[in-house]
């Protein structure tokens, strides 16, 4: 059984990152497939390394806290970026 549902997670795994790959996605639609994929890895843990996954509200915690990082980053780069005189 073990096997079937790794399978399964592979197939979602490989048809998320194929849809990604596309550069015609819409960004709320490119959203909800790297949060589901974030999700898919975890399911693998958590079958495969009993009590080792995280809980989805543990997970959704930790995207949250690397969107919110992401945008500080991207807020701070753009405020420490100087055109250099020539």
């Amino acid at each position: 059984m073990t096997r079937l549902i790794l399978a399964y997670l592979n197939d979602a795994e490989n048809a998320l990152r194929e849809n990604l790959n596309r550069h015609d996605l819409n960004p709320a639609a490119r959203a909800h497939m790297e949060r589901a994929l974030s999700h898919v890895r975890e399911a693998h843990i958590a079958t495969t390394e009993n009590g080792k996954a995280r809980t989805v509200r543990q997970l959704v915690g930790d995207l949250e806290e690397m969107d919110r990082l992401r945008e500080k980053f991207r807020q701070r780069a753009r405020t420490e970026i100087h055109p250099i005189g020539v």
